[in-house]
């Protein structure tokens, strides 16, 4: 039995790729929605948890160590401990539980202790892409922020994401300019948060009144490639090519059009793009599939939600991927990602959040 969860386990790290691989235990843990919770362990389906003291209507990002236990998670705005606790300065973090992407956890390259919580504000407001510290030697190893809310660009569109450097060891972290067509690309190294930005001026302008600031970004397992969603006037799904060695961004592909386009998300072999989208006010939620080994991509409606709205997408430690949908007590489930077409087997009542509701969003991690 021992052997079989080993090979497993091991079939699961050669799908995913070596970025999946070496973060199973760190990204185990999901917290989101309405005090809604995951675990995953292995290529099972992952369990619900209930202990979570979260609410947040859009993002969130969670940090857990290498063995998969609890370190702390946040909405963007607090920052609560594994006791559940708001840590003691944990308040007042200027993201926004009605940001898509409001918070972004990124450990420290050079130490064990310390990791830094990059945060969003909402509609492209004045408050832009911020960072904050958390130190896990304090309050008695359950960690404190002794220095928050230190402005890095503004304004900014409500997206981020993070992935290691080429190198593997230092984590790029990248968000988009406000009434631009700018990606900013950020590195994270063992001296810190370097706040001089790589620019790439590339891509659709994020642009337009506020609303317009919603939507996601997200790398894909390999680190390669970079999509996004365009939420408002473009309504769009967008991806690129991305260098990790220099943090440049490159070579658009659009997609659309999709009203209200808001979560992106790869396949695990990275040859799948996937987005959802509402319509104009919602009320017509839809998943949406592109094949990056084609040409020309052909994009192909995997499924419909009952939901009158569904928001980000999130690739799982267990190779599925998971839609959420607004206030309610499931997720959807792709089951099948790698899969082209409607073979990707997507479940609209796919699993089930132990009596809690899900919102627009799911945690960012590290790619």
């Amino acid at each position: 039995m021992q052997r079989l969860s080993f090979l497993a386990a091991l079939l699961l790290a050669c799908v995913l790729g070596p970025a999946a691989a070496r973060a199973q235990g760190e990204q185990s843990i999901w917290y989101f929605g309405q005090q809604a919770g995951l675990r995953f362990d292995g290529t099972a389906a992952p369990t619900p948890l209930l202990d979570s003291k979260l609410t947040t209507y859009e993002g969130s990002s969670v940090a857990t160590n290498k063995q998969g236990q609890l370190l702390f998670y946040t909405n963007g705005e607090v920052v609560y401990n594994r006791k559940h606790e708001v840590m003691p300065s944990g308040k007042g973090l200027m993201g926004s539980k009605s940001s898509s992407q409001s918070a972004l956890i990124v450990p420290d390259p050079g130490s064990g202790n310390v990791f830094y919580i990059f945060t969003t504000a909402p509609q492209g407001t004045s408050n832009g892409m911020r960072y904050s510290v958390v130190d896990m030697t304090r309050e008695g190893g359950f960690g404190d922020v002794p220095r928050a809310n230190m402005l890095l660009i503004s304004p900014v569109a409500e997206k981020l994401a993070a992935v290691k450097h080429k190198h593997g060891r230092d984590v790029w972290v990248i968000g988009h300019r406000w009434n631009s067509n700018a990606f900013v690309a950020y590195l994270v190294t063992a001296e810190g948060v370097e706040t001089k930005p790589i620019l790439s001026n590339v891509g659709s302008m994020n642009a337009g009144p506020g609303r317009n600031a919603i939507g996601t970004i997200k790398f894909s397992p390999d680190g390669t490639k970079l999509a996004t969603s365009i939420w408002r006037e473009s309504n769009k799904f967008e991806v690129f090519d991305f260098d990790a060695a220099t943090g440049k961004v490159s070579n658009p592909r659009a997609f659309g059009t999709y009203e209200e386009a808001y979560g992106v998300e790869f396949s695990p072999d990275g040859t799948k793009v996937y987005g959802t989208c509402n319509g104009k006010g919602g009320g017509q939620a839809e998943i949406w599939q592109f094949d990056l080994t084609q040409k020309k991509p052909t994009a192909v409606k995997i499924g419909s939600s009952a939901n009158r709205k569904i928001g980000a997408l999130q690739l799982g430690n267990d190779g599925r991927i998971y839609v959420a949908r607004e206030d309610n007590p499931f997720l959807g489930v792709i089951q099948n990602p790698n899969a082209a077409g409607l073979a990707c087997k997507y479940v609209d009542d796919g699993l089930k959040l132990g009596g809690r509701r899900s919102k627009l969003g799911l945690p960012t991690f590290v790619r």
